[in-house]
C-alpha cells in the first residue's frame, strides 16, 4: 500500500485527472458539479466556486440562479444553501439515497467482516451507514466516526465504546469536518476504516464533491491498519470534483454484482482485495 502521505491536498486534482477543463466544462455539467458541492457541503460562496471552477462570479451568479429556479438551492448574498436542510436534519436522513438496495447488501458484507472487540472507524455517508445499522448486535466494539447519525445508531449498545471528533457540522453528510476533526484522527489507531466515496476510477482514483473533507479522509486512512472502500457499482469509473489520491491508499473494495468482469480484474490486477455483496 503507497504512503498516503505522498497525496498533498494543496496538491489535489480535479476532474483534470479524467482529462475534462474545469474552465472549459459546459454549463449542465458545471452546474451539476456544483450542485453537487453543495449537496456535500450543505452550502457554498460564490467565490470559492468561481475560483474552483474558472469561471467568473457572474457565471456562477447565473448557474446558481437556475438551481434555484430548478427548487435545489435558496440563494443568499455571495452564495447559496440547500433545500431542504432543517427537515433533513431533523429526521436524521442523509441526502443522497440513490441505490439503496445495493448499498444495504455492501453493508451486510462489510458488516460480516467485523467481530467483536474491533476497534473502527467508520466515515460518513449513506453505505457506512448501513455498515453501522447491523454492527448493533456486536459487543465490545470501539467504533470512532464523523457521522452524527452513525455515532447515535451504535451508542444504543451499552457494550460499545463511540467517540467523536469536534469540528465543523454539515447537515447533509450529518458529519463533522475541518481541523479539529483531522487533528483528532492523528491520535486515533483503528484495526479497519471503511471508507466512503463520490467516486472510483481505476485511473483518476478515489474522487469527491469538495475540497473540504479530503485532509480529514488522509487522517481516517493513516490512522487505519486496513482501509476498506465501499461503494456501490455505480459509482465505479465516475469522477466527482476533487482527487483524494490513487487506488493505492485501499487494501479491500466492497462493492455490489453491477461491476463489470473486466473492472473486477482490473481491480484484482492492482491487488486489491475485491469483495462482491450478491
Amino acid at each position: 500500500m503507497a504512503a498516503v502521505s505522498g497525496v498533498s491536498v494543496m496538491e489535489t486534482k480535479s476532474v483534470q485527472d479524467a482529462g475534462e477543463t474545469l474552465s472549459g466544462l459546459l454549463s449542465e455539467p458545471r452546474r451539476r458539479r456544483i450542485l453537487e458541492w453543495i449537496q456535500e457541503e450543505g452550502a457554498a460562496r460564490v467565490r470559492e466556486l468561481a475560483v474552483a471552477f474558472g469561471v467568473s462570479d457572474a457565471t456562477i451568479r447565473q448557474d446558481l440562479e437556475r438551481l434555484e429556479n430548478d427548487g435545489y438551492i435558496t440563494r443568499e448574498h455571495g452564495g447559496a444553501f440547500l433545500n431542504p436542510q432543517p427537515a433533513q436534519v431533523g429526521t436524521m436522513v442523509l441526502h443522497h439515497q440513490e441505490n439503496m438496495d445495493k448499498k444495504r447488501r455492501i453493508g451486510a458484507l462489510a458488516a460480516s467482516l467485523v467481530h467483536d472487540g474491533e476497534t473502527l472507524i467508520l466515515d460518513a455517508g449513506t453505505t457506512t451507514t448501513e455498515i453501522a445499522m447491523r454492527l448493533t448486535t456486536r459487543r465490545n466494539l470501539t467504533l470512532i466516526t464523523n457521522a452524527l447519525n452513525i455515532a447515535i445508531i451504535l451508542g444504543a449498545n451499552p457494550t460499545f465504546a463511540v467517540h467523536m471528533p469536534g469540528g465543523h457540522f454539515k447537515s447533509p453528510t450529518l458529519s463533522l469536518s475541518g481541523d479539529k476533526c483531522v487533528e483528532y484522527f492523528t491520535n486515533v489507531f483503528a484495526g479497519k476504516l471503511f471508507l466512503a466515496t463520490a467516486g472510483v476510477a481505476l485511473d483518476a482514483g478515489l474522487t469527491y464533491p469538495s475540497f473540504a473533507d479530503l485532509q480529514l479522509k488522509e487522517a481516517m486512512i493513516k490512522a487505519a491498519a486496513r482501509v476498506y472502500l465501499v461503494a456501490d457499482s455505480t459509482k465505479i469509473n465516475k469522477t466527482s470534483f476533487t482527487r483524494l489520491g490513487s487506488l493505492d491508499v485501499i487494501h479491500s473494495f466492497i462493492t455490489d454484482d453491477g461491476i463489470s468482469d473486466a473492472d473486477a480484474k482490473e481491480f484484482e490486477r492492482r491487488g486489491i482485495e475485491l469483495l462482491i455483496a450478491s
